[in-house]
């Protein structure tokens, strides 16, 4: 058993989940690569700090570790990688807080 819960060493089983699913996969496959398209409007170096950012709110310790990677081969700096980091956290908060007047409205209208 492994002494941490997310190494890279676990993506390998992801072929496992491709083999022994496979059409089900390749919906999958099909979606992921929207986030590698090289003819998009936005250019790869943001369209991996926007994965990053999603990443960093969904806590995907397996994203975070591929999507940091790639913005870094496609030339984003440390301190890009940190501001996406904290524009992240800053949007979850926010999330957490609107939440928080919902759960306001919701007590005012409860009987």
């Amino acid at each position: 058993m492994s002494t941490h819960y997310a190494e890279h060493a676990d993506l390998q089983h992801v072929a496992d989940l491709q083999q022994l699913a496979p059409k089900d996969f390749a919906g999958f496959a099909a979606l992921d690569a929207i986030v590698g398209r090289k003819d998009g409007a936005i250019p790869q170096k943001y369209r991996e700090l926007l994965a990053l950012a999603v990443a960093c709110t969904t806590q995907c310790p397996y994203c975070l570790d591929v999507h940091t990677g790639k913005a870094k081969k496609a030339g984003a700096t440390r301190e890009e990688i940190a501001e996406t980091a904290l524009i992240a956290s800053a949007l979850r908060a926010g999330a957490a807080v609107t939440h928080g007047a919902l759960a306001l409205k919701l007590f005012d209208a409860a009987p």
